[in-house]
C-alpha cells in the first residue's frame, strides 16, 4: 500500500515515457503527485498520461538549454512551481575507447550530464525561493565504478556524480536535497538494446547474452524498474530532508 504523501507536490520526470523514467513517474502519481513527464518523444508520454502515469507532458530534448527552459515554463503554467524534479533522461553508447572519438564522449556528456544540469537549472531557482526542492538524478552503478566498452558513458555518469556531490553542498541551507540513484543494469529497452548489440557481436544466445550482464549483480539478476521508483519516492519525501549529496546504489550488492 502506497502512503499519500506528495500530495500538493508538482513533479517532472524526464525520459518519463518509458523505463525507469515511467515507472518513477507512476509511483509518483501512486503517491499523489502531480506529474509531468518530459522527452523526446510525444507518443510515449502520451500513452503515460493515457495510462494514469502521468497527468502532463512537455516535449523537450534535455540536451538543449532553451527547450527545457521554455518546457518547464509550460509545465509550471499548468500546474505551478516544481517541488520534485527527476532527471532519469539518458543513454548509453558501447564501444572500445580507441573507437570512441570525441563525439562519442560529447554525445555522451551532452545527454547524461547536461540533461541533468540543464533541468537542473530550470527549476533550483524557484526551489531556493520557495525553500524547498528535490533534485534527483537517475545516475548509474557506472558512476561509482569501470565497465569495459563504455569508456565515454562512465565518464559521464561520474561527472552526474560529482555534480550531484557539488550542488547538494550549495544548497544545504536552502531546503533544497539534490541525490543520485545508482541503478545496476535494469530490465529496461536500454538493456534490451545492449543486450541485441551483445548477441549480434559475439553471437551468443540471448540468456548467454543476459548472463554477460547479470554476472555483475551478486543477486544474480536484473533490478526491476520499480525498486528504482521506491528508491527516488523515499528521497522525495519529507523522511530524507537530511539526505543530500548521495549516491544510492540499487544493484543488489556489486558497489
Amino acid at each position: 500500500m502506497t502512503m499519500t504523501t506528495l500530495k500538493g507536490r508538482h513533479a517532472l520526470v524526464t525520459g518519463g515515457g518509458r523505463g525507469i523514467g515511467r515507472a518513477v513517474a507512476a509511483r509518483l502519481v501512486e503517491a499523489g503527485a502531480t506529474v509531468t513527464v518530459l522527452g523526446r518523444s510525444p507518443a510515449s508520454l502520451e500513452q503515460a498520461i493515457v495510462e494514469g502515469d502521468a497527468h502532463a507532458a512537455a516535449v523537450a530534448d534535455v540536451t538543449d538549454h532553451r527547450a527545457v527552459q521554455a518546457a518547464v515554463q509550460e509545465a509550471v503554467g499548468r500546474y505551478g512551481p516544481i517541488d520534485l524534479m527527476v532527471a532519469n533522461a539518458g543513454a548509453a553508447a558501447s564501444a572500445p575507447f580507441m573507437k570512441s572519438g570525441p563525439e562519442v564522449f560529447r554525445q555522451m556528456l551532452d545527454v547524461n550530464l547536461l540533461g541533468v544540469t540543464n533541468m537542473a537549472q530550470a527549476v533550483l531557482g524557484s526551489m531556493t525561493e520557495r525553500g524547498f526542492g528535490r533534485i534527483v538524478a537517475v545516475a548509474s552503478t557506472a558512476g561509482l565504478k569501470g565497465y569495459p566498452y563504455v569508456s565515454a558513458y562512465c565518464a559521464a555518469k561520474h561527472a552526474v556524480i560529482g555534480f550531484t556531490r557539488a550542488l547538494a553542498l550549495e544548497t544545504a541551507k536552502t531546503g533544497v536535497t539534490v541525490n543520485a540513484v545508482c541503478p545496476g543494469f535494469t530490465d529496461t529497452d536500454l538493456v534490451a538494446e545492449s543486450l541485441e548489440r551483445i548477441m549480434a557481436k559475439t553471437g551468443r544466445t540471448r540468456d548467454e547474452a543476459l548472463g554477460e550482464l547479470v554476472k555483475h549483480n551478486p543477486q544474480g539478476r536484473l533490478i526491476d524498474p520499480s525498486e528504482i521508483a521506491d528508491a527516488v519516492l523515499w528521497l522525495c519525501g519529507e523522511g530524507a530532508r537530511s539526505v543530500t549529496g548521495q549516491a544510492i546504489v540499487v544493484a543488489g550488492g556489486e558497489i
